[in-house]
């Protein structure tokens, strides 16, 4: 049993304030007995009779001001099928922004979109974007408008750019969203308009900062006979890879490697879907693009890109996180690097309660070798069992509980706690988590160790004043497996505000003086830490950002103080139709972070990226990150190291693209190129073919490799995958 020194008691007490947020009527969506043919044109009977929404008003780069170009929206729906259909006026059509693009690579397109809160909770909601050739981004929305676009849904779209503007039309089938199962019932729908060269972004209902979060401002409207099918998914994918690696000095055959996975979907009810895969795959066609991996602090970041795990990824995200807090996340599943067998079941009961169970057998422990090559756990598996839940309360609010486990062996993690978010009026909510892990070598109750993970946000936003303010507190023992810490046994005191200007001018659209803090007091070493960022920012078209930044702070590591004082820019625009870029500078004070012996040092860092797109098909993309290392005691340069990077996608159409990745890494002397032809018909039914190389410079000489002027080939690989999606 745990000493009384070492019990927590975690005692929520919730005051709810009565809130009004802008009420909306109930539209009645009559349903259509005919379907429209999806060519971009509405020219469709369907379109005549279905219902219509045109008051859009800005929300960006101001609120509520009427948009410089008209849209219309339609809205149809039969038993089986949603469709929505967007007529966009534009008085210069030759200026509206389209690539010819894979899905979910709309950012610095013109785009439309609509949100579904099909259980009309205001928690989260399918979110559906078109560009004006109809290609595809979608993903769930938050209630904070945020949208996660990890989960791709089958649906179709079609959109036209013609001499009056643009039209797209969609066909969202009803296996492709849940919703309540019941003959009538309400859901919760906006949609959106973006322009890019004008910065303007619009939506119906208008979104204004006194409603609340974004999707407390949904329109309600009621639907009758949309009937639910039960969804059955079979995925079979065959993937092979074949490759090569130097070996003294000649590239000599890896062991080829053929795979078979199977993934399937199950609508156990309208509301709750199971997922299970075996021998999943995993693969990536894309390598994770190169960071700068030298003089860390802790390990990088590296984002989720295997289709079983992103789904309902964003049922994972947390409340009482502030900016840049140490708890980055509470389930990464990164973490799970070489499953067997992923199972997941997600869903609702009743009306308020959401709910998404995972449960993944990991293998990698058992294939760890020591470096004589002897396998160190053989055969033996890690579990990985969790859950989450959320109870939706009036308007936005939320309270939440977590469960997370890893099971190795002797060795468990296991941390238990909740969260919530609590709306205090129109413009005020409240966050918390209140987290406990319970830690353990082996399964000897004595070894158990306890820590935890708590933190309070108070936000407040309205149309001119942004204010944040948060406290974290970490305990040395806190350990969660399944996420991504960066420091613990810390107290973090965050501080945000920022007075937005909206001047009567058309070249700055907004201008933004903000401060932003944080205040660390470091338990291990019992010292303060302070970092307190100045900055002006400023909004102008063609979404054109432009920001100065000074930074007061140091910083503690190893139980010292060191100074990270700092200036530093950031800068983004499409300057044409044609071109877009971004560029970042900074100048600090550094530390070398070496745990025995960190000194003082100062250094620069640059991030530069170009994007062209000379017609529709076609994008190159550039990227060049830097940074440097100087020694403060003697100015001498410790090191310093660039990343460059190409990425060029031919696309022939919304299904077939070619492409290539050159990327030279200066501090490691690498080479790499990627190609990849990709085929998607619809998310699930894929073929990729891809080939890949590295380059060093080194040679073989007396039986070792040493440096060399000369690039010698040390990794080659090429592999083939073909996936198919049975809709039953």
């Amino acid at each position: 049993m745990f000493s009384k020194k070492r019990q927590y008691l975690f005692i929520l007490i919730v005051l709810f304030l009565p809130v009004f947020l802008v009420a909306t009527n109930t539209v009645e969506i009559a349903a259509t007995g005919q379907a429209p043919n999806l060519d971009g044109k509405l020219d469709d009977d369907v379109w005549q009779t279905a219902a219509k929404f045109t008051t859009f008003k800005t929300y960006n780069p101001d609120y509520k001001k009427d948009p410089s170009q008209k849209t219309v929206v339609y809205l149809a729906y039969d038993e089986d099928n949603l469709y929505v259909a967007f007529r966009c006026f534009d008085t210069e059509p030759d200026k509206i922004k389209a690539t010819v693009s894979k899905r979910d690579t709309l950012v610095s397109d013109d785009w439309v979109g609509f949100v579904l809160d099909t259980f009309y909770d205001r928690q989260t909601a399918f979110a559906f974007i078109l560009n004006p050739l109809g290609i595809q981004t979608d993903g769930m929305m938050n209630l904070q408008g945020n949208l996660d676009a990890s989960m791709d849904m089958v649906w179709y779209s079609k959109g036209v750019v013609n001499e009056d503007g643009y039209s797209v039309e969609c066909r969202v089938p009803s296996k492709s969203i849940r919703f309540p199962g019941r003959k009538k019932f309400t859901m919760g729908v906006m949609f959106f308009r973006s322009i890019s060269r004008t910065s303007e972004e619009t939506s119906c209902p208008m979104i204004t900062p006194e409603g609340g979060a974004i999707l407390s401002q949904t329109q309600p409207i009621q639907l009758s006979g949309l009937k639910y099918k039960r969804v059955i998914e079979i995925l079979p994918a065959f993937t092979h890879s074949r490759g090569s690696s130097n070996n003294e000095g000649q590239m000599k055959a890896d062991p080829q490697e053929t795979d078979i996975s199977l993934t399937t979907k199950i609508g156990v009810t309208p509301e709750i879907t199971f997922d299970g895969t075996y021998n999943p795959d995993f693969s990536q066609v894309e390598a994770d693009a190169g960071q700068i991996d030298v003089n860390l602090r802790y390990s990088l970041f590296y984002p989720e890109k295997r289709p079983f795990f992103l789904e309902g990824q964003e049922n994972f995200n947390f409340s009482g996180n502030t900016e840049e807090a140490p708890l980055v996340a509470l389930v990464h599943t990164r973490t799970i690097s070489d499953p067997s067998l992923g199972l997941k079941l997600s869903g609702r009961v009743g009306r308020k309660t959401s709910f998404t169970t995972l449960f993944a057998i990991d293998t990698a422990p058992g294939k760890e070798k020591d470096e004589s090559g002897n396998y160190l756990y053989e055969g033996e598996n890690a579990y990985f069992p969790i859950l989450r839940m959320r109870y939706a309360l009036k308007d936005d609010s939320y309270l939440g509980g977590f469960y997370t486990g890893r099971e190795f062996m002797n060795d468990y993690n296991r941390v238990v706690g909740a969260d919530g978010r609590l709306r205090l009026s129109q413009y005020s909510v409240l966050g918390f988590h209140a987290l406990g892990s319970f830690s353990a070598a082996d399964n000897s109750e004595p070894n158990s160790e306890f820590g935890h993970a708590m933190a309070l946000r108070y936000e407040y936003s309205d149309r001119k004043w942004i204010f944040d303010l948060g406290i974290q507190d970490l305990s040395e023992n806190f350990r969660v497996d399944t996420g991504f810490v960066t420091r613990k046994n810390i107290t973090r005191l965050a501080a945000f505000g920022m007075y937005r200007i909206y001047p009567k001018s058309e070249f700055f659209q907004r201008i933004e003086p903000f401060y932003w803090s944080y205040h660390i007091y470091d338990k291990e070493s019992d010292l303060i830490e302070t970092l307190n960022l100045f900055t002006l920012r400023f909004w102008l078209p063609r979404q054109t950002m432009f920001r100065i930044d000074l930074i007061a702070g140091n910083e503690v590591f190893a139980s010292q103080r060191f100074n990270r004082n700092a200036i530093g820019m950031n800068s983004q625009s499409q300057i044409t139709k044609h071109v877009l870029f971004g560029l970042f500078y900074r100048y600090s004070g550094a530390i070398y972070y070496d745990p025995d012996e960190p000194y003082q040092g100062k250094g620069s860092r640059l991030g530069f990226s170009l994007s062209y797109q000379p017609f529709e098909q076609l994008t190159s993309e550039i990227d060049i990150s830097y940074a440097d290392f100087f020694r403060s005691s003697d100015s001498q340069k410790i090191y310093d190291y660039t990343i460059m990077r190409n990425r060029t996608t031919f696309q022939i159409n919304k299904y077939l693209f070619f492409r290539s990745i050159v990327e030279y890494n200066t501090y490691h002397k690498r080479l790499m190129v990627d190609l990849l032809a990709s085929f998607t018909y619809i998310p699930g039914t894929v073929i990729h073919f891809g080939y890949g190389t590295i380059f060093e410079k080194i040679r073989w000489l007396d039986r070792e490799y040493v440096n060399s002027d000369h690039f010698l080939e040390t990794q080659r690989g090429l592999f083939f995958k073909i996936s198919y999606l049975w809709r039953l």
